[in-house]
């Protein structure tokens, strides 16, 4: 199978800070230590969190993990928090793919079962889903929401890179519309820039057109779990 490599500048993405990092979904525990320096978490803390993604997710939505954790007791304790949300929303959303990641979670949706072909309205069948997902949300207040949109090669970048980003704020806007704050989440769009597969199949293509969306927490779970761990 082809290696796919992810490329995670720190410079570059919201959450992380640091130098450049470059990993593969087979070389990932290898390389995750300079992205976990480069984040200003433990070495083995990058590396676990590398580990447990692996290639299911883009650039953005690994770095916003890694960028955000703390590594050590606090993050420990922020990680069995995250554990148990995300049983909760794997078992209330059966056709999302929760990726549990340490101090974060990854709920990751086929574009096709949110929206139809090249389209950025949600189905109500998506609707539901996020329903689901808001209840969650809404629930575990101490977090903040990413949603990054992506999209297969075909057609040109203008145009993946506009349908992306609309579908991303589609997400966040309904979410709104189920009362989770809109100072909890963010939107971004990323067109083809950041496969997970071949683009040279259907079946690859059929996983690059995605949603993610990533939960990490906020400053007020930070400061709670580090006055637990001291």
């Amino acid at each position: 199978m082809k290696t796919l490599r992810l490329r995670i500048s720190a410079l570059s993405l919201a959450f992380a800070i640091g130098a450049t990092a470059i990993f593969s979904s087979c070389e990932s525990v290898k390389n995750m230590s300079n992205t976990a320096k480069g984040a200003g978490i433990g070495t083995a803390a990058g590396a676990g969190i590398g580990a447990l993604i692996g290639s299911k997710a883009g650039n953005t939505a690994v770095g916003a993990i890694i960028g955000g954790a703390l590594g050590g007791t606090a993050g420990a304790l922020i990680g069995k928090k995250m554990d148990k949300q995300a049983k909760e929303i794997e078992a209330a959303i059966p056709g999302a793919e929760v990726i549990p990641a340490g101090e974060g979670i990854i709920v990751k949706f086929d574009s096709g079962l949110l929206f139809d072909f090249n389209k950025a309205t949600l189905s109500a069948t998506a609707k539901q889903n996020i329903d689901n997902l808001a209840a969650s949300l809404n629930k575990y207040p101490d977090t903040d929401i990413l949603v990054v949109g992506h999209t297969d090669a075909i057609g040109t970048d203008a145009v993946n890179n506009k349908l992306s980003l609309e579908r991303a704020n589609s997400v966040v806007s309904y979410a709104i519309s189920k009362g989770v704050s809109s100072g909890r989440l963010k939107s971004s769009g990323k067109g083809k820039t950041e496969p997970i597969a071949s683009n040279d199949t259907d079946a690859g293509r059929a996983q690059n057109r995605r949603v993610e969306i990533v939960i990490v927490a906020n400053e007020a779970m930070k400061a709670q779990a580090k006055a637990q761990a001291n």
